[in-house]
């Protein structure tokens, strides 16, 4: 599935659940699904207009601000089913952090150590923010019908981040015991 396309399923699927402002619609991806999701403004807004060229959004105009509040159309429903139905596709990751342990030797071990420290207090934080998310979600109520998908979500999310700190726990073992 190529990248426009993931753009406009997330697109479709955060418009699948209320009418956005595109700016609204980039703070509900970047809340809701940032643990696992990022869109940009260069790629929410030219999404819109593409979607809405195709039918798939309808634009109404917004509040005070002049922001066109954006809405599934019924083809646009269809798409996003259409869309979720693919398989999806697996992009390479790209980890700085990873990348540059890799060549650790030519850091040495004391710098490579506070790379891992760093990520460790990145995947703690993200536990943090994964609890609120869970607190807010679990505060929904059950018969929201998105609510298990969500818990789902976060749990996969609270597990990446378990799995990382323990990497990094072992990793920082592991350099304290390299010469520098």
């Amino acid at each position: 599935m190529p990248r426009s396309t993931q753009t406009d399923l997330a697109v479709l699927a955060a418009l699948s659940i209320e009418p956005m402002t595109g700016y609204a619609l980039r703070d509900a991806i970047r809340v809701h699904l940032g643990a696992f999701w990022s869109e940009s403004f260069g790629q929410i807004y030219p999404a819109l207009a593409r979607l809405r060229a195709d039918g798939l959004v309808a634009a109404d105009e917004g509040d005070r601000s002049g922001s066109n509040v954006h809405s599934l159309t019924a083809a646009g429903r269809a798409r996003l089913v259409e869309l979720m139905r693919e398989t999806p596709t697996s992009t390479p990751p790209r980890n700085g952090m990873l990348l540059r342990l890799f060549f650790g030797s030519v850091l040495g071990a004391a710098a490579c150590r506070e790379l891992v420290a760093d990520a460790r207090s990145q995947a703690l934080a993200m536990l943090d923010h994964l609890a609120t998310a869970r607190r807010a979600t679990e505060a929904e109520p059950d018969h929201l019908p998105q609510r298990p998908y969500w818990l789902m979500t976060i749990s996969a999310g609270e597990h990446s981040a378990r799995a990382a700190i323990a990497w990094a726990d072992e990793t920082l073992a592991t350099l304290d015991a390299l010469p520098d």
